[in-house]
């Protein structure tokens, strides 16, 4: 069994403006440790995935960013999008690549900026989700356990029933993605315990992903034939003209909620989308108030807060759940439980055209 890589490393990381830009967008940033998330995320599988293995997808700037970041992988391994169409088309570009080369390859599909804290019970079940893509001619994913009702994640409903097992692991049979749900609704899917969040990793055959696309979204697998067809004849011209009519379309709403082939694996290893710069309150090491500090800091009577200052000295009295982010140009103070509106910020930036800000 061939196991390749698809890292999706497209994205800009607006909820983590101002340290996010497009032009150094979060998974290029060293958020969790000394190294950017995208090099933790080829760390974390390389015990089970050679370098030669690996592809990113990510547009022609971030893509020569890569090259330089990542030395070990191939570079015809980078990929590279014409335009930014959200994950649909971009993995479509991934594994009509893989495919051409062995379509019975298995692919896993990885964000770039994800996290996940225990890397030796993911690898254990990575490597069986690889067999269950592998033998059963479905779709797999991952579903994350759910620890609160969240409202910011989508859900993945499945069944309990009759689980089939791969090297030790039960996948379940899913029923339906749902979309992110309001406060009431997510209670009510925590308590029915058949709902797990929906983690944005895939595992695939490419032979598999092309069938499904046929049998469930006929529409897209139009636009596979055509890439197909492209690499074949290493037109890159027709690819951007591909991308320039493909719909901007997530790989959920394109393909997974329709296909009745999907299986789910229990995600329980710590995983985090970091999404937004609260998350990092559960990740940075904190102090005995509850603080999460980079930079040289003197705190009084201050508790759950999260500061970004580093070179500088910041003096905090009498805070309370604040997230304060500081860097050459910009400053964001935010109140903790509002920082799902900091792209808000980046949305606005771009209406004024504040492009320096961006």
């Amino acid at each position: 069994m061939n196991i390749s890589a698809v890292i999706i490393a497209g994205g800009v990381g607006s909820r983590f403006w101002p340290l996010s830009r497009k032009e150094k967008p979060k998974q290029f940033l060293p958020i969790i440790s000394d190294k950017t998330m995208i090099e933790e995320t080829i760390q974390r599988i390389s015990p089970k995935i050679s370098s030669s293995d690996i592809y990113t997808v990510a547009n022609s700037k971030q893509t020569s960013a890569l090259a330089g970041l990542l030395p070990k992988i191939p570079q015809e391994n980078f990929l590279v999008e014409p335009e930014g169409k959200n994950t649909a088309p971009c993995l479509l570009l991934a594994t009509a690549h893989i495919y051409l080369k062995d379509p019975d390859s298995v692919i896993t599909v990885l964000p770039a900026d994800h996290l996940i804290k225990d890397q030796s019970s993911f690898l254990i079940k990575l490597e069986a989700a690889a067999e269950a893509a592998d033998k059963s001619s479905c779709l797999i994913t991952f579903g994350i356990p759910p620890s609160y009702p969240s409202t910011g994640y989508g859900y993945i409903q499945f069944s309990k029933k009759n689980p089939h097992c791969f090297s030790g692991e039960e996948f379940f049979k899913v029923k339906e993605f749902k979309e992110k749900p309001d406060h009431d609704t997510a209670v009510n899917f925590i308590k029915s315990g058949t709902y797990f969040w929906n983690s944005g990793m895939f595992i695939w055959k490419a032979r598999v992903f092309a069938s499904n696309l046929k049998k469930y979204a006929p529409d897209m697998y139009s636009y596979w034939q055509k890439m197909l067809y492209a690499f074949k004849n290493d037109e890159k011209n027709r690819l951007k003209d591909i991308f320039r009519e493909i719909p901007s379309i997530s790989i959920d709403y394109a393909l997974m909620e329709k296909s009745k082939d999907v299986l789910m694996s229990k995600g329980d290893f710590g995983w985090s989308d970091v999404g937004s710069w609260s998350s990092l309150l559960e990740i940075w090491k904190r102090d005995s108030d509850n603080n999460a500090l980079r930079g040289a800091n003197i705190t009084i009577d201050t508790k759950n807060c999260l500061l970004h200052n580093p070179g500088k000295l910041t003096a905090l009295i009498g805070l309370r759940n604040l997230m304060i982010v500081n860097t050459e140009d910009a400053l964001l103070v935010c109140r903790k439980d509002l920082d799902q509106k900091v792209k808000q910020v980046v949305n606005t930036l771009k209406k004024k055209e504040e492009k320096k800000y961006l």
